[in-house]
């Protein structure tokens, strides 16, 4: 099969500026996380979209972290991270996490990993991982983890909670 242009170039394209940007790379379809951790103050988290397998040998993932947060210094001082893939019912918890300051563990369920990382309850799927590797880029650190427990629920029948266009959007057409 081959494919042929349309013969007309694209002469313009709109300048790459924060609305713009904001616009255009929230029509990526994302899942929802929130990642935990736990250190002498006690657990420690926040919801994040950027997160992705890197290698399967060895077990890697990454996740990204603004700058500006509050928690993941907490995190990174800790030395590792849970990944907490989030289902469509657990759409407030995802807010509860998003915010800034609070107790955001009022009230929430979780159990720790062999090492100490809070799994939360009725997530679809948890990574218990170590600090491998951290890079400042632009205004976030690109963080890597290296896998060292896995947890599934996939027999519960849940589906992610997905994010896309600005909203919570369902995988089950609701």
């Amino acid at each position: 099969m081959t494919t042929q242009s349309t013969g007309q170039a694209i002469r313009s394209m709109e300048e790459p500026n924060y609305e713009s940007l904001k616009r255009s790379l929230g029509l990526f379809a994302s899942g929802v996380n929130i990642i935990t951790s736990f250190d002498e103050e006690g657990p420690v988290g926040f919801t994040c979209q950027s997160f992705y397998s890197v290698s399967l040998d060895p077990p890697l993932i990454s996740i990204s972290v603004m700058r500006t947060s509050t928690s993941y210094p907490r995190i990174r001082y800790s030395g590792g991270f849970a990944v907490n893939v989030l289902c469509e019912s657990q759409r407030e918890l995802s807010n509860k996490f998003a915010k800034s300051g609070g107790d955001k563990w009022a009230g929430v369920n979780w159990e720790p990993s062999p090492t100490g990382k809070p799994l939360l309850t009725g997530s679809l799927m948890s990574l218990d991982c170590i600090l491998y590797e951290e890079h400042a880029v632009g205004d976030h650190y690109v963080v890597y983890g290296q896998i060292q427990g896995v947890r599934s629920n996939a027999s519960t029948g849940e589906t992610p909670l997905v994010y896309f266009g600005g909203a919570y959007r369902s995988l089950s057409g609701n």
